[in-house]
């Protein structure tokens, strides 16, 4: 009996199609000389920056240049303004780069092949960076740049992240922990100030105790904020009447986990008013809060909003909508009227579009959250994909993803989990996660399957289970470990817990301890959650995914997986790319994967 999945849409809608549409937004500056953008293509995977001006947009990078940083692997903050130029990081050398906005081309200010950098910031002719060195150990700073001079400001912790300076130049703050401690889990807000020579004076905490810090901001008066989740939430916290409190806030996140520099989900207005996006049941609001307790709200039709920017008319976002892809929009304050200025190019007509509604289940006597998109054109049960996303401490949104209308357009529903350790929901749901990596997450994903089966939108035995990096991960000890999922995917997912705590980079060097445990003390529970160690027990098909480059997961561990299943006589496929680093960027690489694994599914279930 043939079972594959048939959509009544009358929209053709490709693997190449659904990647074509994947251009994203990464960061957004503006100054007296105009907005900037660094905008991602799948079609070329470089990273360019644009200058918007006089209502006309244009790409300052060259042929040969891609604006994007690869410290701590995640990269972030590539670029800043620097007057009439733009400094960035050039993704090929990881160099610090200066460019003109007169189409010249860039010069190189830094030159040190052991370094990369990221999270620019600019100041009175200097750059201030995040320094990554790997000489004979990897070493991290915050060092000021200028051309041909290089000055250390900050170093001896193990991480930094955020350098910012008030407006006089006067106080620098930023934020820094030290391992095993990551930066959602335990950091420090620390300062340092000139004293009358202009000379930098020592470093001190201004906060951080069992708390995580990001984000932080100075005022027009200098005066120091940051958010913090030590209520519960990331909020803003600040000086107010010389002590360090709570702003008044939503009880919600003002953030998602700072895996990457650079981020801006707040800005500072004034003392006690200020800009922010936060999440109400998983989707996306911006408001201006001020000082009497007011919020004013912006741009309601969007669900995410990210690289938030401002000037005397505007407010500017990253913003995305369950209809549109990533756009950067322009806010008038005066009337709330929303400007596309780049990106948000309609994908599929909005009526044919699974839009997404907020699940929350029980798991184990535990809430758990995710989004739930129906089947285009379903009269019945229909197939189910479960999206497991990476991190594990990151989070998927309730935003157009094409990859998402892929399957629905082909008679599958989706459900787009954030289990137990994923941001958005506060700390004590983002910790939950703490030594119960591959439990409580895979407890999660079964239990989305068995909460959508008892409303009678999925049928149960047609369930499949997706993920990259740590959602594969996830994917495999579902497979292991339960018989709820008919088969899965692995995207460069984790296959062996030890193996890549012994090969991993030095951001994520720790997370495992957390995760799991300590590999000795904790050996038995990482025999019992290396999904490479019970291959045998995995009956289901499984297809992989791996860049031959990538240095998170890297691919000895995919082919060691999949050597232990076809030995099994488990039916199995893996599609490995050369050039690819952790996560496919090419957009060929991209729809071909898509394509692939659509097939898998469909031999399955017509097998």
């Amino acid at each position: 009996m043939n079972e594959t999945p048939v959509s009544s849409s009358a929209v053709e809608f490709s693997a190449e199609q659904a990647v074509a549409a994947g251009t994203d937004f990464a960061e957004i500056k503006v100054g007296p000389t105009g907005l900037f953008w660094n905008e991602f293509r799948p079609a070329d995977g470089a990273c360019r920056l644009w200058h918007w001006r006089d209502h006309q947009a244009r790409c300052l990078t060259p042929d040969g240049f891609s604006a994007r940083s690869r410290v701590y692997e995640y990269g972030g903050g590539s670029f800043c303004l620097a007057g009439d130029a733009v400094v960035f990081v050039n993704e090929g050398d990881q160099q610090v780069y200066l460019q003109s906005l007169d189409d010249g081309l860039p010069n190189a200010l830094t030159a040190d092949p052991q370094c990369r950098y990221g999270g620019l910031q600019w100041h009175d002719g200097q750059v201030l960076a995040v320094e990554e060195c790997d000489a004979e150990q990897v070493e991290h700073r915050l060092v000021a740049l200028g051309e041909g001079t290089r000055q250390v400001l900050a170093e001896g912790a193990d991480f930094y992240a955020a350098p910012t300076l008030s407006g006089d130049g006067q106080r620098l703050a930023w934020i820094e922990w030290d391992r095993p401690a990551q930066p959602w889990t335990v950091t420090r807000l620390m300062g340092r100030e000139r004293d009358s020579n202009g000379t930098w004076g020592p470093a001190r905490c201004i906060a951080g105790d069992d708390e995580s810090l990001q984000q932080p901001r100075f005022d027009l008066q200098g005066r120091l904020y940051c958010l913090s989740d030590r209520n519960g939430f990331w909020q803003p916290w600040g000086e107010v009447d010389g002590q360090w409190q709570a702003l008044p806030a939503e009880a919600a996140d003002h953030a998602p986990a700072p895996w990457q520099l650079g981020a801006s989900t707040w800005l500072v207005d004034g003392p006690q008013s200020y800009l922010a996006s936060w999440f109400e049941d998983g989707f996306g609001q911006l408001g201006l809060r001020t000082a009497d307790g007011r919020v004013e709200r912006f741009a309601s039709a969007y669900s995410r909003f990210r690289s938030l920017a401002e000037d005397e008319h505007f407010i500017y976002a990253i913003a995305a909508s369950p209809i549109s892809p990533p756009a950067v929009i322009a806010i008038a304050r005066d009337n709330h009227e929303v400007r596309v200025l780049a990106g948000g190019a309609e994908v599929m007509p909005a009526r044919h579009i699974s839009l997404p509604q907020s699940i929350h289940y029980d798991s184990a006597g535990t809430p758990a959250h995710g989004f739930f998109y129906p089947a285009a054109g379903s009269r019945g049960p229909a197939p189910l994909v479960v999206f497991i996303h990476g991190g594990p401490t990151s989070a998927c949104y309730p935003v157009l993803d094409p990859r998402i209308q892929y399957w629905t357009q082909r008679g599958f529903a989706v459900a787009d989990l954030n289990y137990r350790g994923s941001s958005g929901y506060g700390r004590a749901y983002r910790q939950a996660l703490h030594l119960n990596w591959g439990d409580s997450d895979v407890e999660d994903a079964c239990a989305a399957v068995e909460h959508l089966a008892a409303r009678g939108l999925i049928d149960r035995d047609k369930a499949f289970i997706r993920g990259g990096s740590a959602g594969g991960y996830t994917t495999l000890c579902a497979l292991a470990f339960h018989d709820v999922f008919r088969a899965g995917a692995s995207l460069y997912g984790v296959s062996d817990p030890i193996a890549l705590g012994r090969a991993t980079h030095k951001f994520e060097g720790d997370y495992l301890d957390w995760l799991i445990g300590d590999p000795l003390r904790d050996a038995e529970r990482y025999r019992q959650r290396t999904p490479l160690l019970h291959a045998a027990r995995i009956k289901a098909p499984v297809i992989f995914f791996q860049g031959e480059l990538d240095a998170v997961v890297v691919p000895e561990q995919t082919r060691s997986m999949l050597a232990a299943l076809k030995a099994n006589g488990i039916e199995t496929e893996g599609h490995f790319y050369a050039g690819e680093r952790h996560g496919l960027r090419s957009a060929q690489n991209l729809a071909h994967a898509l394509e692939e694994e659509w097939k898998f599914y469909c031999r399955v279930l017509n097998g």
